[in-house]
């Protein structure tokens, strides 16, 4: 068998049954036993990028079904670098990124969600959550920017949100990008180090990283809580970012290739036409 067709056959990432308690700590950072290494892991996402630039143009032009990729993960887990590396020769014009920053003034005014479905991917195409709608359950638990009652009520909205989008033809694929604490100071370490990667630090992600226990904790309720059926958890190893992009890669190849998007037939019979 080949490479490509190992790891098609392996088992995914970890997954937590719906119904079942999430334990962070009990789940590897690291690569299980594996045949591939950076150099194999490259060749095949890059097979997977060609073969998922046909789907995406497929997908497109069906305009019968989304795909939507959350992404998260603590800071420096390679949400931007997942991207950048599995998204390569997919047309941009089928292809969407929201990056969630901050609450603007006007969408603090709304629901917690309004933002988030705003961006949600029209038909035929694919979006990418960087950060997502879980931030809510997050940043805003750990920092107390609202009362616990309503944070807590989030989680099943979160649900009956994910489930609506679903039963409207959009796929979701969710992935939490798994580093070790250690590996993350290694990476802040490298970004204060290289002045060419000096623009990605902020000083602040030393504070949020004193709060690692508690973040830990807010993102294992957020999985245990928002794991369903329509809408499961995927738990990606990310220590090694060949293989978390690899993962991922393989993850959104799968979903697409379910999906089995066929270009339309044409309305009118083109066969007797002829361009003068």
């Amino acid at each position: 068998m080949t490479k490509d067709g190992a790891f098609m056959n392996q088992p995914l990432p970890v997954q937590i049954a719906p119904g079942e308690h999430c334990h962070l700590d009990r789940i590897s950072t690291r690569p299980p036993s594996t045949d591939f290494d950076k150099q194999s892991a490259d060749k095949l996402i890059r097979k997977n990028a060609k073969i998922m630039a046909d789907l995406a143009r497929r997908l497109y032009a069906q305009d019968r079904h989304a795909v939507l990729l959350v992404l998260q993960g603590m800071d420096t887990s390679g949400k931007d670098g997942t991207i950048r590396t599995i998204m390569r020769g997919i047309n941009p014009q089928s292809c969407q990124v929201t990056s969630f920053k901050v609450p603007s003034a006007e969408e603090l005014d709304h629901d917690f969600l309004w933002r988030i479905h705003r961006a949600v991917p029209r038909l035929g195409n694919i979006g990418i959550f960087n950060r997502s709608h879980y931030e809510d359950v997050l940043i805003v638990r750990v920092h107390e920017l609202v009362p616990p009652d309503v944070w807590q009520k989030r989680y099943e909205q979160i649900n009956a949100f994910e489930k609506i989008l679903t039963e409207n033809r959009t796929t979701i694929l969710k992935c939490f990008l798994h580093i070790s604490k250690d590996e993350q100071r290694k990476r802040l370490q490298a970004r204060i180090d290289n002045p060419e990667e000096n623009w990605k630090f902020n000083p602040q992600d030393l504070k949020e990283r004193l709060r690692w226990d508690e973040y830990q904790a807010a993102y294992q309720d957020a999985v245990t809580r928002c794991n369903t059926e329509h809408a499961p958890w995927y738990i990606i190893p990310s220590d090694k970012k060949w293989y978390r992009n690899l993962v991922v890669s393989h993850l959104l190849r799968r979903t697409l290739e379910r999906l089995d998007p066929q270009f339309p037939p044409a309305n009118v019979d083109f066969q007797s036409l002829v361009v003068e």
